[in-house]
């Protein structure tokens, strides 16, 4: 009995010692009471800055948002900040707290959603083409009447220039090892990544000879391309799209893509049309058209019901492929070693 007495007497002084230890330190220490740390707000909603301040006698307060400062409060008041025009995602909230020539530096977060509600759009079947069922499509672009097209998997990965009868007309078959996925043009060259093997390829676009690799180490796994004349756009199968520099291909920022409800991940093969990026959502029947600026999707497309043949392997049956002929006004889907491809228009419900 000693010893228990004993353990229970140690037991409750530490306990004492810890909750007065703990209740010195929250005392002594400001902190956020809202937003509540990973609170979803929609774009243009207000942050509500709500600090308990440990020191009544405060001089200044920097609020910022990320790295931009936001706001200077000669005060404690609780104040609201507009969220219109920043970039959808995960935000960092700091309070530099300046009080009687000490600082002291709090922290919170939040993640910011788009405030819009995607438009739900259909499509018609314009024209319907062959396509053959050897390409597992990982990247697809349509130039000067052809479409090229990356097809992946292990053993059976090439770059393809392929004409509207579906008909092979250059290819080059890509070393085993890899795993082949998203492709753009650029200018006389063609990019096109692999999945997790770390490198890119880049390519003649006349003789398809390459002319040299290039390291991707921003992600874990390379998934779709597209140019829009300046930046190149790449997705990792995340709610992630980078932004790649046209000449070294090295990240120079990213936007996170999210609709009213969080984010959208599995973001897969991309396009660029009239100034939105289209992407093709893995596994689903859906492409996404997302602004660029803020990552907010705008629409859903649902491709649902597209007349192709069953392929093989029923989990390998999934839509991906979107090809833009700028000149002709013609978008263009297939799926992975589907037998067609298709001109659609898309139809706004």
């Amino acid at each position: 009995m000693k010893h228990i007495l004993s353990a229970t007497a140690i037991g409750a002084f530490l306990f004492l010692f810890s909750c007065t230890s703990d209740q010195k330190s929250k005392s002594q220490s400001s902190y956020f009471n809202s937003p509540e740390t990973g609170a979803l707000i929609k774009s243009g909603e207000e942050i509500p800055f709500h600090i308990n301040f440990a020191n009544a006698q405060v001089d200044s307060v920097q609020y910022y948002i990320d790295t931009l400062r936001v706001a200077t409060k000669k005060d404690t008041a609780r104040f609201n900040y507009n969220t219109q025009g920043l970039p959808l995602g995960s935000r960092l909230l700091t309070a530099k707290i300046f009080s009687e020539g000490t600082a002291e530096e709090i922290t919170s977060n939040i993640v910011l959603i788009s405030s819009q509600k995607p438009a739900n759009y259909s499509y018609k079947i314009i024209n319907t083409y062959p396509h053959s069922i050897t390409s597992y499509v990982e990247g697809l672009e349509f130039h000067d009447g052809f479409f090229y097209e990356s097809a992946g998997d292990y053993g059976t990965s090439s770059l393809r220039k392929v004409n509207l009868q579906g008909k092979v007309v250059q290819q080059h078959d890509v070393d085993k090892q890899y795993f082949a996925e998203g492709i753009t043009v650029i200018g006389d060259k063609i990019i096109q990544l692999t999945y997790r093997e770390k490198v890119g390829f880049e390519y003649d676009k006349e003789t398809f000879k390459l002319l040299k690799t290039f390291p991707y180490n921003h992600a874990a796994e390379g998934w779709g391309l597209t140019f829009d004349g300046e930046t190149v756009y790449n997705s990792d199968g995340s709610n992630h799209i980078y932004k790649l520099d046209k000449n070294t291909y090295l990240p120079k920022g990213s936007i996170e893509v999210y609709d009213d409800k969080g984010p959208v991940t599995q973001l897969n093969e991309l396009e660029w049309i009239d100034g939105k990026i289209y992407a093709n959502i893995f596994t689903s029947e859906l492409i996404a058209i997302i602004d660029p600026k803020t990552g907010a999707v705008e629409a859903y497309i649902n491709m649902m019901g597209l007349p192709h043949a069953e392929v093989e392997d029923p989990q390998q049956d999934v839509l991906n492929g979107i090809a833009y002929d700028k000149a002709g006004k013609r978008l263009f889907v297939t799926g992975k070693k589907w037998d067609k491809m298709f001109q659609i228009e898309v139809v706004k419900n």
